[in-house]
């Protein structure tokens, strides 16, 4: 018996919407994680694209646990000498753009290379309720349902 390898034509992607209000960063970006690799599927082939695309509505409204919203720093480089530059968490959730912290969470949680790119391209991530997807009918995955640790508990 040889092992199963899916095809380009076999591979059937769903659309997934996900509230991420009251969510836990990083357990959410597992989960997500997870659907973009398409690792859920029993028919899951690591050189293919085979993941699901996933929608992530109120991305700003997600949680941080312990003192990450002050402690946790983003660096980046702005490729001058001596230009290395660094964000708090906390200030780009409450900035313009706070989408951007779930994005590179489940980004950092893809492989490297053209595959893990393209896998993160079936990422849409909004930081408000509205989205302009409704058109793929996208099925809700409840998040908070799947283990009592996804949400922060007060």
């Amino acid at each position: 018996m040889s092992t199963y390898s899916a095809k380009a034509s076999e591979i059937k992607k769903d659309w997934i919407l996900i509230d991420a209000e009251g969510l836990v960063v990083g357990r959410l970006a597992s989960v997500i994680a997870t659907r973009l690799r398409g690792k859920h599927k029993p028919g899951y082939t690591p050189h293919m694209d085979c993941g699901d695309n996933v929608i992530l509505i109120n991305a700003d409204k997600v949680v941080l646990t312990g003192n990450k919203m002050t402690g946790k720093v983003f660096y980046y480089h702005t490729g001058y000498p001596g230009g290395i530059k660094e964000r708090v968490v906390g200030k780009i959730l409450t900035g313009k753009y706070p989408e951007r912290v779930m994005e590179k969470a489940v980004e950092r949680m893809l492989p490297g290379g053209p595959l893990g790119r393209r896998q993160l391209g079936h990422l849409f991530v909004y930081a408000g309720t509205e989205h302009k997807h409704e058109a793929q009918q996208p099925k809700t995955l409840d998040v908070k349902s799947m283990n009592p640790k996804n949400v922060r508990r007060k």
